[in-house]
Formats: C-alpha cells, structure tokens, sequence
C-alpha cells in the first residue's frame, strides 16, 4: 500500500503547529497504525529529519496511550485502540489526516503527544479506597451481588484514553470520571468514600477545565472499551445523593 499521510506537527506547547504531508510506500495491510508510524519514522530518521513524536506503551490496548485521531475520528474508524488499529482499514491510496487529542485540557506536548495528567488529578481526588493494609483478605469475605459486580468490571475496563474526551464536541470529561466513579462506589469496599469521591472527582474535573456535558453520545461511540452512556445518568444520580445528603448536614 501506498498512502499519503498529512500529519500534526508542532516543536512544543508554545510553539505554533501545521499539517505536514509525507508519503509512505511499501505498507503491509497487516501492520498496525502504529507500526506504519514507526516506518515513516524510519524514513525521516535517515534522511537526517526529526521524527514523528507520538505516544505508545504496551501496544495491546491495555494502556491507552496510542491517542490519535485519525480522519477526524478519535483512535479511527474501528472502535479499538490505535495501536490495534491495522492498516487493512485503510485502502491503497489514501490520504490519512492525523492529529492529537484536541481538547484545552490536553495542551500538546510535541506533534502528536498530549498532556493527559489532568486525569491523573481526577483519580487522586477521589478514586481510591479506604482499606486496611495487610494481607488480602479472603474473597468471599465481603460479598458482592453479581449484578454489582459485573457493573463494577465493566466500568474497571476504562483505560483511560481520552478517546471520550477527544470525541466529544464539547471536550466534557465525563464519561471517564463516571467510570471511575461508579467502578468504585458499587462495591461496598468503596462505601466510606461513596460521597466525597463523586463530589471531589466532578469538581476536580471541573477545575482541569474540560467542556460540560450534553449527553451528545460521542464519548460512548468512540470507547475502546465499550463504558455505556448510562455510566454518566449513573454519577449524576450519584453526585445528587452526595450533595443532598451533604447539604442536610
């Protein structure tokens, strides 16, 4: 395949950025999107020219870092994680658009690499347990009902990508921090915290500055992991309990 990729280029976060255009010859349909990069990086490397910076790490869809949009479609036009996104998505030819996550809480770093830590202040606010240390206690200690349990793994399964955030024509945070939210406070490992964590997690997503949320539906269109929109219905009930239960204190 022979493809004509426009991409995102820009030296830093002060600097300003434009769409550079690089033919790539010789790709096989079954590399996948980040191993075609890694060809054109090849290419610009021994021409003597500063390569593509774009950000991966365990390229299996585990981590979530692989953020592109490709074609103005965050991760794609597959619902997967850029690095399993293969090339035989694309046909021979094509002319692929790639850019970073673009939201003003992802100030780009270089090219293609994002600062996504604004999530990682979500989570300290509020996303962790109270439990005692020590060694794990037996499993069947605290039982959990299998309804609250499956609710629980399918929220766990957030990597965290920001696909949700990219995609959103608002840039809202929401359905990420609902799944952090709701994973924990179905168990009643999370019970002490159940108030605080939604009240702290919103309003620290609130401070990092993402858009507000108007249930457009993009966020759960372009989950690699498939979190449902009901994820957010779900913590805004939560976030109502909290503050009416807060407010009568």
């Amino acid at each position: 395949m022979k493809l004509t990729l426009r991409v995102w280029r820009q030296r830093n976060a002060d600097a300003d950025g434009a769409m550079s255009t690089y033919e790539v010859d010789g790709v096989s349909p079954d590399m996948s999107f980040l191993e075609m990069l890694d060809t054109l990086n090849e290419e610009l490397i021994l021409k003597g020219e500063d390569p593509v910076a774009f950000d991966h790490d365990c390229r299996e869809g585990i981590c979530g870092a692989c953020s592109l949009v490709i074609n103005g479609e965050a991760h794609g036009p597959e619902r997967t994680t850029t690095c399993q996104l293969h090339m035989r998505s694309f046909r021979d030819g094509d002319t692929l658009d790639i850019e970073p996550w673009r939201a003003s809480a992802f100030p780009v770093i270089k090219d293609l690499v994002v600062d996504r830590s604004a999530f990682d202040r979500i989570i300290q606010a509020g996303g962790y347990i109270t439990a005692p240390t020590g060694s794990a206690p037996e499993a069947h200690a605290t039982p959990v009902p299998k309804p609250d349990a499956d609710l629980a793994f399918e929220h766990a399964e957030c990597i965290g990508c920001g696909a949700c955030v990219a995609a959103c024509p608002n840039g809202a945070a929401m359905l990420f921090t609902s799944a952090k939210v709701n994973h924990l406070n179905v168990l009643p490992q999370g019970a002490p915290e159940r108030e605080t964590r939604v009240l702290d997690m919103v309003a620290q997503m609130d401070e990092e500055g993402f858009g507000g949320c108007t249930l457009a539906g993009e966020c759960a269109t372009a989950c690699p992991k498939g979190i449902p929109l009901t994820s957010i219905t779900s913590m805004n009930k939560e976030w109502l309990r909290a503050t009416r239960k807060v407010a009568k204190r």
